[in-house]
Formats: C-alpha cells, sequence, structure tokens
C-alpha cells in the first residue's frame, strides 16, 4: 500500500500515459461533487471522465458502455443491513472486474475505511481531499496500488499509538463478536428474544445469553440505552425504526 498516497508505478515512476484513463463518476447523494471531481479531471491530460452515473443502475449500464478504468463512487451510510458501500463496489466487481474503484467517505462510521476496502476497494479518499489527492489516488490505483488519502493513514497511525497505551480504552464495539453484532443490530429494532431466535435459528436461551453479554461489554443497563447506542453508533438509523 502507498501510505502517502503518491502516484508511483513499481519502478518507482509516473505510469505511462500512452492512451487516457476513462473515469466513471458515481456520487449519488451529493451530485455537486460530481462536478467538482470533473473538472479536476478533465484538466489533467492524461485523464478525462467518460460517464456521470446518477444512481446505480446507470452506474452499471455506463460501466458496461463506456469500460471505466476507474469508477469512484462513495461509501454509503449504514442501513439495517450495514454499509451500503458493499453493494455498490460488488456490483462495479461483477460487471466488470478490471475496472479499479476508489470509495469516497460519508459521515456514518470510522469503520467506512476498512469496510470499503474488504468490499473490494482500491483506494479511499476523505471528504477533505483536494484536487492533487484526487489525481493521485486515481494515478496509484490504475497503476495496481492501493490508494489512501494521507489523512487516514495518519489518522491510523494514531490510533495505534494511542491503542499501544496502556491506558487507552477501545470502543467496546470492537470486542463485540459477529454474531454479537447481529444479535445487537436485532434486538435495537424492537424484536423480542423469541424472534430474534427464530431469525437466527438459535434457542430462546442461548439469544438471551447473547444479550446479556452485549449489554455488559457495552455497559448498557435496558433496552432504551441500547437503541440510543445503536443509533450513535451507527448500527441502525432512526428511519428503519
Amino acid at each position: 500500500m502507498n501510505g502517502n498516497g503518491h502516484d508511483m508505478s513499481a519502478n518507482g515512476s509516473t505510469p505511462a500515459t500512452g492512451s487516457k484513463m476513462d473515469v466513471l463518476l458515481a456520487i449519488f447523494d451529493f451530485p455537486m461533487l460530481n462536478v467538482a471531481f470533473q473538472t479536476v479531471i478533465d484538466a489533467e491530460p492524461d485523464m478525462r471522465v467518460v460517464g456521470v452515473a446518477e444512481n446505480q443502475a446507470a452506474m452499471l449500464e455506463q460501466i458496461g458502455t463506456r469500460n471505466p478504468d476507474v469508477v469512484i463512487t462513495e461509501c454509503l451510510p449504514y442501513n439495517g443491513r450495514g454499509c451500503t458501500s458493499f453493494a455498490a463496489i460488488e456490483a462495479i466487481r461483477g460487471a466488470r472486474p478490471t475496472t479499479r474503484i476508489i470509495a469516497l467517505e460519508c459521515r456514518c462510521s470510522s469503520e467506512q475505511f476498512s469496510l470499503a476496502l474488504k468490499a473490494g476497494a482500491d483506494g479511499f479518499l476523505n471528504r477533505e481531499a483536494g484536487a492533487a489527492d484526487v489525481v493521485s489516488a486515481l494515478r496509484t490505483v490504475r497503476a495496481g496500488q492501493t490508494y489512501v488519502s494521507p489523512a487516514i493513514v495518519t489518522k491510523m497511525v494514531n490510533t495505534y499509538v494511542l491503542r499501544t497505551d496502556p491506558g487507552y480504552l477501545e470502543d467496546p464495539y470492537d470486542s463485540l463478536s459477529d454474531r454479537e453484532r447481529e444479535v445487537l443490530l436485532l434486538a435495537a429494532g424492537g424484536h423480542t428474544n423469541r424472534e430474534i431466535a427464530r431469525t437466527l435459528h438459535l434457542a430462546e436461551q442461548t439469544v438471551h445469553n447473547y444479550r446479556a453479554n452485549i449489554m455488559e461489554k457495552l455497559g448498557l443497563h435496558d433496552r432504551v440505552e441500547l437503541l440510543k447506542y445503536a443509533i450513535r453508533r451507527g448500527v441502525i438509523e432512526v428511519a428503519d425504526l
């Protein structure tokens, strides 16, 4: 990974520019960003915007007809099923596996960087990225490397340093198992132990034990506190209740 965000190829030079890099913009919730990104990209001699998609269906259609080298899409907020950037990134991978993907930060969760990369993104830009960052990200992922905004790298380093401090308190959510997170999501949505047991194919007593463990790990005392925590943490949205 090129942690500093520099766009160097394997031999340490800028990638060859025999043909222009074709970029598709697919930022749905903040369309004005498409305008800003296009201005930056079209000003470069070795890259151009070949399409702007207003929704996922249009994005997939344009990927098939315009064969972009890189797609820039947003990391969308959490919904009841998790971070929806997974769906967009996986859809791009399925439509054209060779296309490089840069995910753009939203404000939903501190975990979105790792989620986007796990879903298959090749790069990640934060919303404070400048024109030079956008250009560097495009050239980096086209060269087959992973790009991460310098601000994110700094945050990762700071987090690592903090975690090495014995006095640092980790996010208790990180201590939950995958199953406990599933139970937390359903419990926050108002489901009873019996309903959760039926949904997850577990014994009702097992669900009871999971809920008790969750409450203890998160330092919560009742369902109201659990619901408030889930909303604050981005596990569930008010609109989903």
